[in-house]
């Protein structure tokens, strides 16, 4: 084996950081789980991990891939499928008439269909508070709240 194994290991285990991304790793694959269970479609990271990209009131594809720092052409497929199960739709762009816009579907009733998936990640955040504690979940949501600032800014730096 090698010496430094252990070593490493218990530097894995001291990082912060490692352990915000296997949490979050591992959420992410709960919630995806959840979520085909719940609607029947194959959902994978990729299609969830372009909702943070698209603005409530619509974005177009290439401000989408932009944003997510991919090409169109990696995200267009992606946005096909997520229209198709009803997650997304296409609208005109009111600025723009030749140019449509992608948002969060919007059902008759007047809700997003994202709200259906922010109902599977409630409650999964509600499971882990009870597992945790309120008072540490409260923690948690405080402290990661107050690392995002930081942490975009330095994004914006970087990248």
């Amino acid at each position: 084996m090698d010496p430094d194994h252990d070593a490493i290991e218990q530097a894995k285990a001291r990082s912060t950081a490692q352990l915000m991304m296997r949490c979050g790793r591992l959420f992410d694959e709960i919630a995806l789980a959840r979520l085909r269970s719940t609607t029947g479609h194959p959902w994978r990271r990729a299609h969830t991990g372009l909702f943070p990209y698209i603005d409530l009131d619509g974005s177009r594809i290439t401000e989408i891939a932009e944003r997510a720092g991919v090409s169109k052409q990696a995200v267009a497929p992606l946005v096909a499928e997520l229209v198709e199960w009803g997650a997304l739709e296409r609208i005109p762009d009111p600025s723009d008439g030749r140019a449509r816009l992608i948002r969060f579907a919007v059902h008759p009733d007047g809700t997003h269909a994202i709200e259906e998936g922010l109902k599977v990640l409630g409650a999964l955040e509600a499971e882990m508070a009870a597992a945790v504690g309120p008072d540490h979940w409260a923690a948690l949501h405080a402290a990661l709240t107050a690392l995002l600032p930081p942490l975009a800014a330095l994004h914006d730096e970087v990248l």
